[in-house]
């Protein structure tokens, strides 16, 4: 594999298909001859009318704009002639065939990015190739929102290289400012076409959430990308964990399993690499998982709950559970917890029992006590 081939031209030059290039072709060769033709008259009416330059200009250009204020007028026959000539070939013409090729464009362009074959110039944005078989809409919408969120990534570009919007973007995807190219992540011309070489950051999403054999498809696109060393900033989704060694063998900085009801998942994935492995764990007992204890609290802070669990190695307080069944996530530190619950993240195949977990906070209300008590005696021993 070649690892030091260079990434991708992020300046691509080509801002629109071979119709486009066409019709601006035709638009810059009647804007010169439109040019020309006003130039030929400016020295005609100087050389032959009793005007200096600037009043020269001036009537050429009332005449070709069919204003004709009439405060200066031809009065020779060559200046006249002249005259006729700009009006009919270069107001009544040209201008017409220049405004009516730059209508064309607009409808071609318009046309093109509707249907994602607009080629946009782009720089530090977000690439996201596929598009989730289930709830694309909905899982793309709320992506755009939760990134935009996270500070520094408030106005950053997103552009999808998907094949499912032949006929173009959902309103409310256009709505939040995304865009799409309407391509496959294995094709060479595709990633081109989005600039996946200036991308911050490039998520390629399974194309089937729920079949294995769609790790086939991120593997070509995951081998394409890391050949243009693009895989330091590529974050894919893996619906097998046996495929997971294969990714990260190419240099995938991120590999994910698939969750389509959390995009959040992924914006954490892309925005804070690794905290993905702390909220995957949070999804099953593989190794870590959330548990809940019954347990009342009534005489300690956050502070000595979650240092309590720390030092009798049980796990690490996420949340207490208040008198009214209200789930607190990250209290004040400093505050006296009155509660019925914890909720504490444990070791899977190690999850301690609500004795033991009573038994660690009856050992720190210990603690607490004979530390005050030291506290206490202190002044005294002075005296």
């Amino acid at each position: 594999m070649q690892r030091n081939r260079r990434p991708l031209n992020p300046e691509h030059q080509q801002t629109h298909l071979p119709m486009g290039s066409l019709i601006l072709k035709r638009m810059k060769r009647l804007f010169l001859i439109l040019i020309g033709l006003l130039a030929f008259q400016i020295l005609v009416i100087w050389t032959f009318e009793d005007l200096n330059l600037f009043e020269s200009v001036w009537i050429t250009m009332t005449t070709v704009s069919t204003v004709g204020y009439g405060d200066y007028a031809p009065q020779t026959l060559t200046g006249r002639i002249s005259t006729i000539v700009v009006m009919f070939v270069g107001a009544i013409t040209l201008l017409t065939l220049i405004v009516s090729d730059f209508i064309e464009y607009r409808f071609y362009r318009r046309e093109r990015i509707l249907t994602g074959r607009w080629v946009y110039k782009m720089n530090e944005h977000i690439v996201i190739i596929n598009t989730p078989k289930n709830g694309g809409e909905q899982y793309f919408l709320r992506f755009a929102s939760q990134v935009r969120s996270v500070p520094g990534y408030t106005s950053i570009p997103i552009m999808l290289l998907t094949r499912e919007f032949p006929e173009g973007l959902p309103p409310e995807l256009r709505d939040v400012g995304l865009v799409h190219y309407h391509g496959s992540g294995f094709d060479p011309e595709a990633l081109k076409a989005v600039h996946a070489g200036s991308a911050r950051h490039i998520v390629v999403l399974a194309a089937n959430e729920s079949d294995a054999y769609s790790d086939s498809l991120t593997f070509d696109i995951a081998h394409r990308l890391c050949d243009l060393n693009l895989g330091s900033r590529t974050t894919i989704e893996c619906v097998s964990d046996n495929n997971r060694s294969r990714f990260e063998s190419l240099g995938i900085r991120t590999v994910i399993r698939p969750v389509r009801t959390y995009p959040e998942i992924m914006v954490r994935s892309v925005v804070a690499p690794g905290s993905e492995k702390v909220l995957e764990d949070l999804f099953n007992y593989e190794h870590d998982h959330p548990h809940r204890y019954e347990i009342t609290l009534d005489d300690l802070n956050w502070a000595d709950i979650v240092s309590a669990l720390i030092r009798q190695g049980i796990g690490t307080a996420l949340a207490y559970i208040d008198r009214d069944d209200h789930v607190i996530c990250h209290p004040e530190v400093n505050k006296e917890i009155e509660g019925k619950g914890l909720i504490v993240l444990v070791k899977s195949n190690n999850t301690p029992s609500v004795a033991i977990v009573k038994e660690a906070l009856d050992r720190y209300r210990e603690f607490i006590a004979k530390w005050h008590e030291m506290q206490s005696r202190q002044p005294e021993s002075k005296d």
